[in-house]
């Protein structure tokens, strides 16, 4: 399909059907196979919300110098991690890409060039969780990277560019974790895998506060909230995607959350839907 023929076909899409976008808590890996509550959670969002046109994911696993955009037919399934059952590598998610789609999402950014990768694929903050929500792989599922030299607000910023593709059918995930700190994993309470660390539920009732009241700037600057903050976000890669989602929020927009429980103490699966409910 050629650009033009894929814009004719968004541009069928009403701005009334404006897709909601997601922030997912992707967590371990091992989700993207056990049949738990989260995945069950994906399950059925995948089957709540209208189908889209294509899925562009914001996964906290691929950062580069400079944004680019996965633009080849057929992206591989990338296991990147270690250390987990056979059975998790031997999964492959053999959605299509849409070179088209990543052209005009390319063209869509004004405020910086966006490479057209060929090399990367799907990462497990990608195909974990979409593998749930749409078992069939027939909807084209591309990532957009996270240029890691570039702060919070960077991002905040960029992810407005992105509107348009809501209009279009075009389903906008971010993947990380609110609360993630794997050097601070609660081993010895492995036998409650729902506990948190109190500075991990603070942080985490903070951030939905802040979110639910559309009050995005302490967001934005998260190192200034306390000591708590930098527990809960000793480096950005897993927070970072989270600023895509609030950038795309609407004035009138309202957010909705679930998968809200702490894990192995120090991370969060605290999950967001902003749009129609």
């Amino acid at each position: 399909m050629r650009l033009q023929e894929f814009k004719n076909i968004t541009d069928t899409f009403s701005s009334t059907a404006q897709m909601p976008v997601l922030f997912i808590g992707h967590g371990s890996p091992m989700n993207g196979i056990e049949d738990n509550p989260f995945s069950q959670s994906w399950r059925k969002m995948g089957e709540e919300i209208e189908t889209p046109t294509a899925v562009l994911v914001i996964s906290a696993h691929w950062l580069t110098q400079g944004t680019k955009i996965t633009a080849m037919p057929n992206p591989k399934t990338i296991h990147d991690f270690g250390g987990f059952p056979q059975a998790l590598f031997d999964v492959q998610y053999p959605s299509p890409g849409s070179p088209e789609l990543a052209k005009e999402t390319s063209q869509l950014i004004k405020s910086t060039h966006v490479g057209l990768d060929h090399e990367w694929g799907l990462d497990h903050g990608t195909w974990t969780v979409v593998r749930h929500m749409y078992p069939k792989a027939n909807i084209p599922v591309l990532q957009l990277s996270i240029d890691y030299s570039k702060p919070a607000e960077y991002h905040y910023q960029l992810a407005k560019e992105l509107a348009e593709l809501r209009k279009k059918g075009v389903l906008i995930i971010g993947s990380g974790n609110m609360v993630h700190n794997l050097r601070m994993i609660a081993w010895d309470k492995m036998q409650q895998p729902e506990y948190g660390y109190d500075w991990a539920i603070e942080m985490n009732n903070k951030f939905k506060q802040l979110i639910t009241d559309g009050n995005h700037q302490p967001l934005i600057h998260y190192e200034q909230m306390g000591t708590a903050a930098k527990y809960a976000i000793p480096t950005p890669d897993h927070y970072y995607p989270l600023m895509y989602i609030l950038g795309l929020q609407g004035q009138k927009e309202q957010a909705h959350f679930f998968n809200d429980k702490a894990v192995m103490g120090s991370l969060t699966m605290t999950s967001v839907k902003i749009g129609k409910v």
